[in-house]
């Protein structure tokens, strides 16, 4: 029997990336997955990927934009009444864009916060009701290395992690009596359609000696925008163990998987 037989887990993000891996992950420890993406392509793949290893009976795709509160009540109400209610929540989606601070319009930090942050919080406060229905539950959000420490122009990014960590704290102690855990992964160094057109929304004249310590210090298979990364299988499987049995006692903490780069 595999850790996550029968339960019954949401997943945004599952178009790409970390999001990709986390969902293929939890289907091969034997969960029921809805697969949550505004990118309707990149969620095929992952179905593709899904039939590959044989799993994809259990994988149900809705496009969903996290970014947009009509289309997430939609959207988690749709996986909810897929899989039969919920067991466990993970908000892997969200956007990176970089500017100098001084030069940062309000309508990018607007659209940064809307979708890393505000964008969690619809995804959870829709989901909650089903979470609550169950004795143990959990809800894992996305931070970042950033929200702890320096990463020169993604203030509004670090900002908006930075909420979300927070934000995750306040659930843990909310919701913990009524037993929901909610935990943060704080990923850095990690390949993903965020890193891999990160040097593209870097300003033209952007200071490449401020990124020489966001390497990490085990050795890596991949690379990125220019710089050593890991596969995001290492995330995946941090995700695996914090929604099954053996995270029971993790709630209310963030997990950096970064490789040491922040030593």
């Amino acid at each position: 029997m595999k850790r996550l037989d029968r339960h019954r887990i949401l997943v945004t993000g599952a178009a790409s990336g970390i999001g990709r891996a986390t969902a293929l992950r939890l289907l091969d420890e034997g969960a029921a997955v809805v697969g949550a993406d505004v990118a309707a392509d990149g969620l095929q793949k992952t179905v593709a990927q899904a039939q590959e290893s044989g799993t994809a009976d259990r994988l149900i795709t809705v496009e969903m934009n996290i970014g947009d509160e009509s289309s997430v009540v939609a959207g988690v109400r749709s996986a909810i009444d897929a899989l039969g209610g919920l067991d466990s929540l993970v908000n892997a989606a969200g956007i990176l864009r970089a500017s100098h601070t001084h030069d940062m319009t309000l309508e990018l930090w607007n659209e940064i916060v809307a979708v890393n942050l505000t964008g969690t919080f619809l995804v959870v406060r829709e989901a909650l009701p089903a979470l609550l229905e169950n004795p143990r539950s959990a809800i894992v959000n996305f931070s970042s290395t950033s929200a702890s420490f320096a990463h020169p122009y993604m203030a509004a990014y670090a900002a908006s992690k930075g909420g979300v960590q927070s934000f995750t704290h306040a659930l843990a102690l909310e919701y913990g009596k009524q037993g929901l855990r909610a935990v943060c992964v704080a990923p850095g160094s990690i390949k993903s359609q965020i890193t891999d057109t990160t040097a593209g929304y870097l300003p033209p004249d952007s200071d490449w000696s401020l990124l020489a310590k966001l390497s990490p210090i085990l050795p890596t298979s991949l690379e990125s925008s220019g710089a050593p990364m890991a596969d995001p299988v290492a995330v995946a499987g941090v995700i695996a163990m914090l929604v099954s049995d053996d995270g029971a006692f993790i709630t209310g903490t963030e997990i950096r998987i970064d490789g040491g780069t922040h030593a």
